[in-house]
This record gives structure tokens, sequence and C-alpha cells, in this order.
């Protein structure tokens, strides 16, 4: 399952670049926005993959529940880069209102999209952190309830940005709820730098 994950990641990261070549840019503008395009893409897959991987480092993988959780995670996760794209690359035919309504259809599946990816992994994380499990010691289950709170606040997060007024409210020229998914990767990535790092093996030989 572990190995069928890192190629599922690794495939939507590919996708996501191809899916920019194969659209020429006609414009500096475009360049720089395909670009930008692609960096919040690749963050948020290889931030999933991060938390993913720790996980399932711990997290046995026989149980049906953990197994059918899984399959889900892993087809959201192929589903990511297509619904981003959508958002980012509207057929150029389309009418200023037509591409508008593409965008924040395309945009409010891509959000439902990552609040699934975000439950699921908030749902391993809080197997981890069940002190009863005895799967980890006492105070790295206490690492993992926190790192499950947060990933609940982010799914929260996700999902209020589909309401319409945060398609409708804009900042710069870009809808809010294209700003508001950039919180999750801020939680995840100063909340990594700011704590102690609890490397693979040290974390494998704590376990009960």
């Amino acid at each position: 399952m572990e190995s069928l994950a890192d190629l599922i990641f690794g495939l939507s990261l590919s996708i996501g670049s191809i899916a920019l070549i194969a659209n020429s840019p006609l414009s500096s503008g475009e360049i720089n926005s395909h670009i930008l395009a692609f960096i919040f893409s690749f963050l948020i897959l290889i931030t999933a993959w991060i938390i993913y991987t720790t996980q399932m480092s711990v997290l046995p993988l026989e149980t049906r529940v953990t197994t059918y959780l899984n399959v889900a995670l892993l087809l959201l996760v192929a589903l990511v880069p297509y619904l981003l794209n959508s958002v980012e690359l509207v057929n150029g035919s389309l009418s200023p209102a037509q591409a508008s309504a593409l965008r924040d259809y395309s945009s409010t599946l891509f959000a439902l999209d990552l609040t699934g990816v975000l439950i699921i992994l908030a749902l391993f994380a809080h197997v981890i952190s069940m002190e009863e499990k005895t799967l980890v010691a006492p105070d790295i289950a206490r690492s993992f309830r926190a790192g499950r709170n947060m990933v609940i606040i982010s799914a929260f997060l996700m999902l209020i940005s589909i309401l319409p007024v945060f398609w409708q409210w804009t900042l710069f020229g870009e809808p809010l709820r294209l700003y508001i998914w950039y919180v999750p990767l801020i939680f995840f990535w100063v909340g990594r730098a700011l704590r102690p790092d609890n490397p693979p093996d040290d974390l494998s030989s704590e376990r009960r």
C-alpha cells in the first residue's frame, strides 16, 4: 500500500506539470501564473505525502478500515492536479462570466477534495494518538493529537471556503477562496519549523 501511495503521489505531481506544459502560455503573466499554480499543487501534494508517510510508519495497515481509508485517500490525491488545473486553466473561448462560473465550480470541488484528504489524515492521526492503542510512546501520542487538531482546523477552513461569498469577494483580483487554501500549508510548515523533529528511527523505536 505504501509503495502504491508513493506511486500515486509521484504521478499526481507529474500530471500537474504535464498539464501546464500542454497549455502554451500567451504572455509572461500566464507563465508566472502557471508557475505559481504548479508550486501550490506541489506544496499541497508534498505536504500530504509527508504527513501520510509519517503516519504510515506507525499505523498498522492490516485492518479493513485502514485499507478502505487508504484507497479513498489515494483517490482524492489523484484528483488534486486535475481539479486544481481546472481552476487555473480555463478554455479561452469561454466568456468571462462562463470562465468565472467554471472556475467557481472547479474550485468548490477542489476544496471538497482537499477537505476529504485532510479528514482522512486526521482520522489516521487520531488512531495513532489514542493511548490505549499503545502504538507510540505517550509524548509522541500527544504530538499526533496536536497534529490531528491542526489538520481538523485546516479541514474546517477548506470546507467553509466553498461558501459562495469567498468566491465573490476578491483580493488583488483573485477570489478570497484561493487565499484561504494557503492557510493549511502555513499551519503545517510553520508548525514543522517550530517543533523539534522526531526522526523516523526514533519514532519506530518507541512503538509499543
